[in-house]
């Protein structure tokens, strides 16, 4: 009598003890630890106010514009004229003028003083616009593909805006790239989802600068996690794994956190990496920092996936009868 009675005890505590292990992992939100991974380091945007609110400076003329040259209070001389290849312009009384390359005022003063030179005028007030241009335009290049004719310089939305119809795609990031020809270093801001923090990085855009929209990087969630699917990542931070596995919803009851697998990419070969999550969650191991496209796999308990799909109530009642059976032995 008295081992069966220590046998029922046994199953009894075994059961309870089940039963909290099931509230506690299905209660899982771990915070993060040693996120410090060099992988998938946070994109720093740029700062420098010399660069960001750069002034105001005259488009350049190019090969191929169609020039309005005109001088104040004379109406004999309007000449449209039109840049050669070479970035020479043909103009009445002066013959030809390197215009190619000036900004709009330098080549006003070249002409200017080309007429004066030619007897032509005393003090020419010389006005020069760009009436049609190949080379007042933007590029954007990346996810999305366009090239945006502009007028003097325009805000990064409004270019963004004029790629298509349409809001931009929630595939693409938030962190956008600026080539401008001159700068050494790239001009990166992020427009976050904030209305503030995006009309501060809404940055003037010159004609012959290049805007990079790059893809936005996912991880993908998939076993015993109570939501499957794929997490976008963010830039300006890093994920890990116990905070992606916070934001699927935690591991369910069945998941074997010992047996966490990465599925990663190095190139054109995939690689797995073995995670111990318990180790990570105890600070006994760094919780690693996810790249795009990893493939996190939570396997399942075969025993507790039979016990979560027959129900916890089932496995409450069996420790309940225990109970009372203990009682009467």
């Amino acid at each position: 009598m008295s081992i069966q009675r220590g046998v029922l005890s046994r199953i009894a505590l075994t059961l309870a003890a089940l039963l909290l292990t099931v509230d506690c992992r299905a209660q899982f939100s771990g915070p993060a630890f040693l996120s410090n991974s060099p992988a998938n380091r946070a994109v720093v945007p740029t700062t420098d106010p010399a660069v960001l609110a750069a002034p105001s400076v005259d488009p350049q003329i190019g090969p191929g514009d169609l020039l309005s040259v005109t001088i104040f209070g004379v109406l004999s001389y309007a000449a449209p004229a039109r840049v050669s290849v070479d970035g020479t312009v043909q103009l009445p009384l002066i013959g030809l003028v390197p215009v190619g390359g000036l900004p709009l005022h330098q080549a006003e003063r070249l002409i200017a003083t080309r007429l004066i030179d030619a007897g032509m005028y005393r003090n020419p007030q010389v006005t020069i616009q760009i009436t049609e241009s190949q080379n007042q335009t933007v590029t954007v290049t990346g996810e999305l593909h366009a090239v945006i004719p502009v007028s003097g310089e325009r805000h990064l939305l409004e270019i963004l805006a004029a790629t298509g119809p349409g809001p931009i795609p929630n595939t693409i990031s938030r962190v956008i790239t600026v080539l401008r020809p001159g700068l050494d270093q790239p001009i990166v801001v992020d427009l976050g989802t904030d209305p503030v923090q995006s009309a501060k990085a809404n940055i003037l855009i010159r004609p012959r600068d290049t805007i990079v929209l790059s893809h936005v990087g996912v991880v993908y969630v998939v076993g015993a996690f109570k939501t499957q699917g794929a997490i976008p990542l963010v830039q300006s931070s890093p994920l890990t794994l116990l905070e992606a596995t916070s934001l699927s919803g935690g591991a369910g009851f069945e998941g074997k956190l010992s047996e966490v697998r990465i599925i990663r990419t190095f190139g054109a070969e995939r690689r797995i990496l073995p995670i111990d999550m318990n180790l990570v969650l105890k600070n006994k191991a760094p919780d690693p920092v996810l790249q795009a496209d990893d493939i996190v796999i939570l396997p399942s308990s075969a025993i507790r996936a039979a016990i979560k799909s027959n129900g916890i109530n089932t496995l409450s009642s069996v420790a309940s009868l225990l109970v009372v059976a203990l009682q009467y032995h």
